[in-house]
């Protein structure tokens, strides 16, 4: 028996207690003593033998084809980005070492695009760390500067949770990209580290991670409750970096004409006003 993680196994026992016989069209007889469908329901529903679903739950039998794991993500109602998800935890891999902490740069290019791009602006890595930000980033949220992380930001401090109205919605998107960003490489020190950190201090954070719901990092309409301008309702795109893979670039932009883009212009103009000269020490 392997000692490496059973992440096929985790990731279909979570999604199968998350989804009820109801929804699934099985009949709800008697007692049920797990939430959720049953194994013997979602192997027969899949068409495969109750036993074979079994050992893939519990590690015994990783390399199931293609199709099986279609079936079962049939069967589990699982939409096309856990689906694929799913099929990449089982693509075989060479065993390796631990790996060291991984160095993410953001190119020299996007750094200037940050710059002259006059729209609020982030990069962030592949664990939600801001690698990079413009100062119009930062008017949307002083934790939007290069050294921060996303989830740490958003699930743990109060101004950050404050921002976000609808921050339960915003908190599942969060960690169910997260989870499709780091895929199989959880024996990275900065994902132990990270998640157990966040695992420890946040219930929401704890139950979320528990779902194993996942999601590609994309587009938004995002809501803030911003301390200045009030309620500020944004457009959020994230484009992925050709040139840096993990790496992300997101942009937020109002839609033209709205009362949102003019408190966007107010936050902006006080964010790129210069500084005031220093006051020079007068002594008597």
């Amino acid at each position: 028996m392997t000692d490496e993680p059973n992440l096929l196994g985790d990731h279909l026992r979570a999604r199968r207690e998350l989804l009820t016989p109801e929804q699934a069209g099985v009949p709800a007889v008697g007692v049920r003593r797990v939430p959720g469908l049953r194994r013997e329901e979602v192997a027969l529903l899949a068409g495969i033998s109750a036993d074979y679903y079994l050992r893939l739950e519990q590690g015994r039998d990783r390399n199931p084809s293609r199709q099986v794991l279609e079936a079962i993500a049939r069967v589990l109602q699982l939409d096309d980005d856990t689906t694929a998800y799913l099929i990449g935890l089982t693509e075989h891999r060479p065993r390796k070492r631990r790996r060291r902490r991984r160095k993410e740069t953001v190119p020299p290019g996007m750094v200037k695009f940050l710059a002259a791009v006059g729209l609020p602006a982030f990069v962030e890595g592949r664990y939600l760390d801001v690698l990079a930000a413009n100062p119009l980033a930062e008017a949307i949220s002083p934790r939007l500067v290069a050294g921060a992380n996303r989830l740490r930001d958003v699930f743990l401090d109060p101004a950050e949770r404050a921002l976000f109205p609808d921050w339960h919605l915003a908190t599942q998107g969060l960690v169910a990209g997260f989870r499709q960003s780091v895929g199989t490489e959880t024996d990275d020190p900065r994902f132990i580290e990270l998640v157990g950190e966040l695992s420890l201090a946040s219930p929401r954070f704890r139950e979320l991670w528990a779902r194993h719901d996942v999601a590609n990092r994309r587009g938004a309409t995002v809501r803030f409750d911003h301390p200045q301008v009030g309620e500020l309702v944004l457009n959020r795109e994230k484009l992925v970096l050709s040139d840096a893979p993990g790496l992300v670039l997101a942009v937020y932009h109002p839609d033209p004409g709205t009362d949102a883009a003019d408190k966007l212009a107010l936050l902006g103009s006080a964010a790129l006003a210069p500084a005031p000269p220093l006051r020079k020490d007068v002594r008597s």
